[in-house]
């Protein structure tokens, strides 16, 4: 019956993951967010250190039953410019990470394309601010979004003297990515297509490159950022909104509150393991969903932990403020993001397989086995799973399947229905995905020392379900 299962999948789900996996769009999707990783960690590492000199001793203080846990880092002279200059950080990368990535996508779909990915860059970031709506703020102050509201009540009162248009941060971050994926797409597509068929203007030989290229890419250029910017207009006057807040508000606030429901999150579970079973990478295969609709809500969190730190997510896990109708002063914390399932499920790698090593090592008697473990267990603790996954192998391992699927699918409840309870804290910050299994969970839930406990309970759960079919796979010969 497994082999009759295995070849109807290999006819007929294996062609379907290896065609989504080419996908030259999604290949530059997911390049995209792999390029960003830079800005990206940067900012996360910003954020933890604001973590650990802000916040962090005052939960120390409360672990030790100190009778004094009052803690105010502005009163600690190094420990004060240390989280000024983080903030700064994190100011230039979490804070306009919409902007870097319309960058990072117009340049990876223009490469994807074959043509001009420096210019491919410029007209992803062009599409993204042709559309933001514009909002007046006096030139001289920094004021926040909602002091901005308010002032420009009384714009015709005061008049427009020292006035000036600028953008909200807040249409910068990780809000604008969906908007990006789709004016982004059109207009470097439009670019990349008019590149194509030779609608440029070409210079002589003796003009240096770098000039030649530039002036290849004007008449592209202008008009993929008119088209889109004609549709901006056009669907303004129409509706009366701007396209970002109608992209917001009817494509990506669904995705993203489907994406809290445990059918959604198990089924991309599901999946990332069964393609794995075919030696298909998971991950890489499902990104488009995993960074395009999970990663921006990781970002969200990760700019909310900057502000309120643990304490204040955990208040509003408690309150119940974890989507946006139940939000509480219009704050509120997204319970699973990308990277939950790299703190909760996928440690060792894709399957949990740092736990299957452990249970070949007390388990199993089969030479083979022991021998791939003992030089897996290295690079599996820093979730390099490729060694076991081909080696041992897992991939079109009858015995295998059922656990390589269930495994992770049970971490995930137990890891779901933890944060959902407000037994540990939402994952919060982005860590190194080399970052070894348990501290991997305790740093990216903002340092909730309960993530140890749930991690370590979840890891069992999946060494539980690997035993039987590690002893089975004694009795079967090479």
């Amino acid at each position: 019956m497994m082999n009759a299962l295995t070849a109807w999948m290999e006819k007929h789900i294996v062609p379907i993951a290896v065609k989504i996996g080419g996908q030259k769009h999604l290949i530059a999707l997911r390049d995209s967010f792999v390029g960003m990783l830079p800005a990206t960690m940067a900012g996360a590492i910003a954020t933890m250190i604001s973590a650990i000199v802000g916040t962090f001793p005052s939960s120390i203080l409360q672990l030790v039953h100190a009778k004094d846990t009052s803690w105010d880092v502005s009163k600690v002279p190094i420990l004060n410019e240390i989280n000024a200059v983080s903030s700064l950080v994190s100011q230039g990368t979490l804070t306009i990470i919409g902007l870097i990535f319309a960058f990072s996508w117009g340049y990876n779909l223009a490469k994807a394309y074959k043509v001009n990915e420096l210019a491919g860059g410029i007209v992803g970031v062009a599409a993204l601010f042709a559309g933001l709506p514009n909002i007046l703020g006096k030139v001289t102050v920094g004021l926040s979004d909602k002091a901005l509201a308010t002032i420009n009540k009384n714009i015709a009162a005061e008049g427009l003297n020292n006035w000036k248009p600028m953008f909200a941060a807040a249409q910068l971050d990780a809000g604008a990515y969906f908007t990006v994926i789709i004016m982004g797409a059109l207009a470097v597509i439009i670019y990349a297509k008019l590149m194509l068929a030779d609608i440029t203007i070409k210079m002589p030989d003796q003009v240096p490159p770098a000039v030649s290229k530039a002036f290849l890419a004007i008449i592209p250029t202008i008009v993929a950022v008119y088209l889109v910017a004609i549709i901006y207009y056009v669907l303004e006057r129409l509706t009366g909104h701007e396209l970002i807040y109608l992209i917001a508000k009817y494509i990506a606030e669904p995705f993203q509150a489907l994406s809290q429901s445990i059918v959604s999150i198990l089924l991309v579970t599901f999946f990332v393991s069964l393609f794995w079973f075919f030696g298909i990478h998971g991950p890489n295969v499902l990104a488009a969903a995993l960074d395009g609709i999970w990663l921006p809500l990781q970002y969200d969190n990760m700019e909310l932990y900057h502000r309120i730190h643990l304490d204040g997510i955990k208040e509003l896990v408690a309150k119940g403020a974890i989507d946006k109708q139940h939000a509480i002063n219009g704050e509120y914390v997204t319970l699973w993001t990308r990277g939950s399932w790299d703190a909760f499920a996928w440690f060792g790698g894709s399957g949990g397989t740092i736990t299957l090593l452990i249970a070949i090592l007390w388990l199993s008697k089969r030479p083979d086995y022991r021998t791939v473990a003992k030089l897996g267990i290295a690079p599996g603790l820093f979730n390099i799973m490729e060694p076991v996954m081909f080696g041992l192998p897992i991939v079109l391992n009858s015995i295998l399947f059922i656990p390589l699927l269930l495994g992770p699918v049970v971490s995930v409840l137990i890891a779901y229905y933890a944060t959902a309870w407000g037994l540990v804290a939402p994952v919060t910050l982005s860590v190194p995905w080399v970052t070894p299994p348990i501290l991997n969970a305790f740093m990216a839930t903002g340092f909730d020392w309960r993530a140890i406990i749930v991690t370590l309970i979840a890891m069992a759960a999946s060494f539980v379900i690997w035993m039987p079919f590690v002893a089975a796979a004694n009795k079967i010969e090479e």
